[in-house]
């Protein structure tokens, strides 16, 4: 346990650092961690957040933002991808210190530039208390929450939302109206995306499931696939997907995708693609466990051995 908080807190620590290095560089101030401050300021002054153009996100983001709308922007961008990625690492090691190898995917370096949700979603799979934080950006918590639901976590989300309706009771009439021009795309609906309802041949695996949902929620960028390395389990897995997603940035590099149609294909192609083969290439005997439920020791096993 002391090995685990010591390594959890390093890597938050170098994350959060080279975020706000990143934030100040380029001037980009909390990047798109800013709406989430504003939004705590608006709720502070007693403001609507949807006056504001492209205000997406929902009220209960607010809430999150309220520990750190008294630092500077870039700190606070900072200081949030680096505690969401001290969480990450932390749930991520209780299964074996190969899954930090997670934090070498090109989804994880697209979001720590613009100080965004993912890693924070993604450390609610391993912890009830965090849950809530799938309500910031529903369109990547809602298949988190629908395949690691937990009671306590459930009842976490109502009591989230019941403040946030007391607060502020028209918000998710306001926030519907304003997310129709959020622009978007969604993986099934890419080709090849239609592939990936293959998915549902091994439909009572978690991973599966997962995978499925994900393809049919609208997004926006690489960073939002961060969520899919939930599926990899061995270091050979993460290692494989790791690889295919740096073709993604490899072009990204040289090509500046225009529209979110040519980035989703992409996507598609070389993240979502590479964890559907990951799902369906598993032994039939693992399908009906969650390898998230298997010991450490025995998951670090498996792996050294690329299982």
């Amino acid at each position: 346990m002391r090995l685990r908080v010591l390594i959890s807190l390093s890597i938050g620590i170098a994350a959060g650092v080279f975020c706000w290095f990143l934030l100040r560089h380029f001037h980009q101030k909390a990047a798109d961690f800013n709406w989430t401050l504003w939004a705590a300021q608006d709720l502070l002054a007693h403001r609507n957040p949807y006056d504001r153009v492209m205000q997406y996100y929902p009220l209960p983001t607010a809430l999150f933002g309220l520990p750190f709308v008294w630092l500077r922007p870039e700190v606070a961008g900072g200081a949030f991808y680096g505690l969401s990625s001290a969480l990450m690492a932390f749930g991520l090691s209780r299964h074996g210190y190969h899954r930090l190898l997670v934090f070498l995917a090109y989804p994880y370096w697209a979001g720590l530039i613009a100080a965004q949700w993912s890693p924070l979603i993604f450390a609610s799979a391993f912890f009830p208390l965090l849950l809530p934080a799938t309500l910031a950006k529903p369109q990547l918590g809602l298949p988190v929450a629908l395949t690691y639901p937990n009671k306590r976590g459930l009842l976490a989300c109502a009591g989230v939302l019941a403040l946030s309706l007391i607060l502020a009771p028209r918000w998710p009439w306001l926030w519907i109206q304003s997310v129709h021009s959020y622009v978007r795309f969604i993986p099934l609906l890419v080709l090849p995306g239609p592939l990936l309802a293959l998915a549902l041949v091994r439909y009572r695996e978690r991973d599966a499931r997962l995978l499925f949902l994900m393809a049919l929620m609208p997004q926006r960028w690489f960073y939002d696939a961060l969520i899919l390395w939930l599926i990899p389990k061995s270091r050979r897995e993460i290692l494989g997907t790791v690889v295919f997603s740096y073709v993604v940035a490899i072009w990204r590099w040289y090509h500046y995708p225009h529209g979110h149609l040519q980035a989703g294909r992409w996507i598609v192609l070389f993240m979502y693609l590479p964890m559907l083969v990951v799902v369906l290439a598993r032994p039939r005997t693992l399908v009906h466990r969650s390898a998230d439920s298997v010991p450490a020791a025995q998951v670090s096993s498996s792996a050294e051995r690329g299982d």
